[in-house]
């Protein structure tokens, strides 16, 4: 099923942030802007809901230091111990200071590499995946903002974008991906 869509471009980050919050003041549904570069208070400007991204992080980071602690215990102390300059492998307990840096590389490594496959599965960006940009200038120094017609009157949102400081605006086709 196809639905319109309007794209309204605009070439400034302030003068969008601006038009963003009086299109939410008017009740139009925003479903997506494109910027070149990330605009400060743009996420709650379009009423986006906060990330969990953060939780994610720590926990991926208890995992990687639980990940150093078994895998050192079972290397040093229970499998293969060692005496290397004189401290001898009687326990974990013992020997922790010496561990401290394999824990603290062990937990940025698995946070952060855990954090990019996160991401990129979360965005569902695949390798080569198609762009789904609609507008190749968004990438360079243009912004795009993506509002669903509705059941509103097209001619009176396109004037109303006008007057938000919108350079161009065209009434586009929209696929249904579902």
């Amino acid at each position: 099923m196809a639905s319109k869509v309007i794209h309204a471009l605009y070439t400034d980050d302030d003068i969008l942030l601006q038009a963003v919050k009086r299109v939410r003041e008017e009740r139009y549904y925003i479903e997506e802007v494109f910027t070149p570069f990330p605009v400060h208070g743009l996420d709650k400007a379009m009423g986006l809901a906060e990330t969990r991204i953060a939780i994610t992080s720590f926990i991926y980071g208890l995992i990687g230091l639980t990940v150093s602690i078994v895998m050192m215990n079972y290397i040093m102390i229970e499998d293969w111990p060692q005496d290397i300059g004189g401290k001898p492998s009687f326990s974990y307990i013992e020997n922790m200071p010496a561990f401290v840096p394999v824990m603290f590389e062990l937990t940025v490594f698995f946070a952060a590499h855990l954090m990019v496959i996160t991401f990129y599965m979360r965005s569902r960006l695949w390798p080569f995946k198609k762009a789904e940009n609609p507008d190749v200038r968004t990438t360079d120094d243009h912004f795009l903002m993506v509002i669903d017609t509705g059941n509103n009157d097209v001619e009176k949102v396109s004037k109303f974008l006008t007057d938000t400081g919108a350079i161009e605006i065209s009434l586009i086709d929209k696929q249904d991906d579902h």
